[in-house]
């Protein structure tokens, strides 16, 4: 599982990506990504699970985002980009029977 820190913004993008890419790498056929730290972060966010997204497909994983905080997953809806990744909120909601 690929963990992001913290804080991904503009600033620490790049080289939080470089990092990500050595140990995207050696993941095995699923590609998870564990957002659970995210706790301040901007658009850079969504280019690096973008990117992370791009390069699993073409290694010919899968690729998901867990434990996204609300932030992330309104910030993907106003891109436009949260039916290219699978994405699984903070708090799942769970059905009462």
């Amino acid at each position: 599982m690929l963990k992001f820190p913290a804080v991904l913004t503009h600033g620490v993008a790049s080289a939080f990506f470089r990092t990500l890419a050595n140990d995207m790498a050696s993941q095995p056929k699923d590609v998870v990504v564990d957002a659970s730290a995210l706790s301040q972060f901007d658009s850079s966010a969504m280019a690096i699970l973008l990117e992370c997204r791009r390069q699993a497909h073409a290694a010919g994983k899968t690729f998901s985002v867990q434990h996204a905080p609300e932030r992330l997953l309104q910030l993907a809806n106003v891109y436009g980009i949260a039916a290219l990744i699978s994405v699984t909120p903070e708090s799942p909601q769970v059905a009462v029977q």
